[in-house]
């Protein structure tokens, strides 16, 4: 079979990533060869192909669920905010500028032509190509400029399905005005829908969908189930609104409890995930001072704003908490260079020499060029693999190695992010971390995270098989949008 489709959604966080990815899975397990794609990507999450190019995480997630290597192809744009005026703009995995919304309008024809030559290539090269859309295609204030919903279809004339999550409510609303907001054209690609996340039973909600199908004249292709558990790789900060994991009972006598800092512009903090996915850990997300207190573990994540997000912690009142702080500190990449002694930035902020945190003996100096790159080594005595994607340079003036960065006392600092993804150092580290906390918790010897990487996968796979008419989804790739009627207003 040859084809392909796009996932859109009501909303951001609606389901997209995971239902591309169970798609991706369902389809490869059937022999089919095929590759997820997201044409433009406005995320923090960000990963490094095995060439140096930098993509967005879910993209990466997305095509191993196809069994594939990620590749610059998969999310040839991606956009990281520095702030709510300005991104920074990767384009086939480089960056290429750092731009408001009125210079991106400069730029909007070249990458939609970067866009397009991708998906190409990915066609030829594979069976079927599920791509991702973003935030909305009913966001009809930016639809002139859509590189990533119904300008894609439009372009590459391709069916669309619309996921929405009905765990939020309105869901039957939100299908009906996403069509209607929509002009007749890109209606007419619009070809049904998917209810995600539902809770309850299925009979209370058959008379919805049924009136839903008349009113449209499209079909509703399932309703996939909530699924228990974090999906890992995440893409979208509001996956983190509430978020409080506690992975499973204790291997050993208690837990170990950590408390992860939700930087204004936190990015990668997918790195807790191998976190989350050990027996006894409990993960959440916090804002504030005394939300550190009860912690063994505190992890200053990634951000694509150091110095912003450093002077935050100190608006917060976190710095000074952190500063009196006698149990364990992780700082990853941003968070390593917060910890550092004295940042001197002249490209990200334009700040030029900003005072760090002071608890780890480094020196953080931003160039123009960043860094990309998938660097191993050791730690604790086991092998490392990680990635790193960063334009602040750490220099270490003393303390002991640690994996790039190091360790004073209780504080620890690297760039280096996947790290905790390898399981024996992440048990060998939490170890450390626990005898430091005076917790009596232990690493259960048997966690391997790719594993359970592979079994989430697996499972959103199954979700597609087994809830989705995935007869007539087969239909839609291969053939295209079936005739559907227009809806006013967009209709008329």
């Amino acid at each position: 079979m040859r084809g392909a489709l796009l996932v859109a959604g009501t909303t951001s966080d609606a389901g997209k990533s995971v239902v591309t990815a169970g798609i991706c899975r369902w389809l490869a397990r059937r022999g089919v060869r095929v590759a997820p794609f997201k044409a433009q990507n406005m995320s923090l999450n960000s990963y490094v192909t095995a060439d140096g190019a930098e993509i967005g995480r879910a993209q990466a997630a997305q095509a191993r669920a196809a069994g594939l290597e990620p590749v610059a192809d998969m999310n040839p744009i991606l956009l990281k905010p520095g702030s709510d005026r300005r991104s920074q703009v990767v384009l086939m995995g480089r960056p290429l500028a750092d731009v408001d919304a009125m210079e991106y309008g400069t730029l909007r024809d070249r990458l939609r032509a970067a866009a397009l030559e991708s998906l190409d290539r990915l066609r030829n090269a594979y069976d079927v190509v599920v791509c991702e859309g973003a935030g909305s295609p009913a966001e009809i204030n930016l639809r002139a400029g859509d590189l990533a919903n119904m300008g894609l279809a439009r372009a590459a004339r391709l069916p669309v399905i619309v996921v929405g999550d009905i765990d939020r409510g309105g869901v039957l609303a939100a299908f009906y005005g996403t069509v209607a907001l929509l002009d007749a054209e890109d209606q007419a690609l619009v070809s049904g829908f998917v209810v995600n996340k539902f809770r309850g039973a299925p009979e209370l909600l058959r008379p919805g969908l049924d009136l839903i199908e008349e009113l449209t004249g499209r079909r509703v292709y399932g309703v996939l189930p909530w699924l228990d558990g974090p999906w890992m790789d995440v893409e979208d900060s509001l996956a983190l609104d509430g978020r409080h994991v506690a992975a499973g009972r204790p291997y050993g006598r208690q837990t170990l409890r950590v408390a992860v800092v939700r930087l204004p512009r936190v990015s990668n903090f997918t790195d807790v995930d191998a976190l989350a996915a050990e027996p006894g850990v409990m993960v959440r997300f916090v804002t504030g001072p005394a939300e550190l207190d009860d912690a063994d573990l505190v992890v200053l994540p990634g951000s694509r704003a150091t110095v912003a997000d450093l002077a935050w912690l100190r608006e917060r009142g976190l710095a000074d908490a952190l500063a009196a702080r006698t149990g364990p500190v992780l700082g990853v990449c941003g968070g390593f260079q917060m910890l550092a002694r004295e940042i001197v930035d002249d490209v990200e902020s334009g700040a030029g020499r900003v005072a760090g945190l002071g608890l780890l003996p480094a020196r953080v100096v931003f160039g123009p060029d960043k860094v990309l790159g998938r660097p191993s080594g050791q730690a604790y005595g086991h092998p490392v693999r990680a990635y790193e994607i960063h334009h602040g340079r750490v220099t270490v003036e003393g303390g002991e190695p640690f994996l790039d960065g190091c360790r004073v006392a209780n504080v620890w600092g690297t760039t280096w992010h996947g790290a905790l993804e390898n399981d024996a150092f992440r048990r060998a580290f939490l170890a450390d971390v626990a005898g430091r906390a005076g917790r009596a918790f232990e690493p259960d010897p048997a966690t391997d995270f790719a594993l359970l990487r592979e079994r989430r996968l697996d499972a959103l796979g199954d979700l597609v098989e087994h809830h989705l008419d995935t007869g007539a989804l087969l239909d839609l790739i291969r053939n295209g949008s079936p005739e559907v009627p227009g809806l006013p207003p967009g209709a008329r």
